[in-house]
């Protein structure tokens, strides 16, 4: 089951977030279909947010078809967001994460791994457009 967590720096709301982390969890096979997203209370208990919060995350994603809401029952997955790229994770998760000591080596905190990644990204991005 996924355990959400919520960044108050990201600048991202809440309820964002936790639609994020679901679709993010899909698309690494971590849920699948069938799988039970937590309560609305699990979540609240956990992360101190609103109900209405949570419960506008799980309408997004079930408007979105990815997630069916059962009276009673809970929500639950109803479509993966896997590909064949997923076999594709390992390898690379090991990559990165030689990349990532490398750079906490090198001194580099969170903040600055972060936006080293994200400018790369960027740029890596527009070349493939152009």
């Amino acid at each position: 089951m996924i355990e959400f967590h919520l960044d108050g720096r990201s600048g991202v709301s809440p309820y964002l977030q936790l639609v994020q982390q679901v679709r993010q969890a899909m698309r690494l096979g971590l849920l699948r279909q069938g799988d039970r997203l937590p309560t609305v209370k699990d979540v609240v208990a956990r992360l101190a947010i609103n109900p209405n919060t949570v419960l506008k995350a799980y309408r997004e994603l079930e408007h979105e078809g990815l997630v069916a809401a059962r009276q009673g029952v809970g929500t639950f997955v109803t479509k993966t967001l896997t590909d064949a790229s997923l076999a594709a994770h390992g390898p690379l998760r090991q990559e990165l994460r030689r990349w990532l000591t490398k750079a906490r080596m090198a001194g580099l905190d969170d903040e600055s791994i972060e936006a080293l990644f994200n400018s790369t990204f960027r740029s890596v991005a527009e070349e493939d457009i152009a």
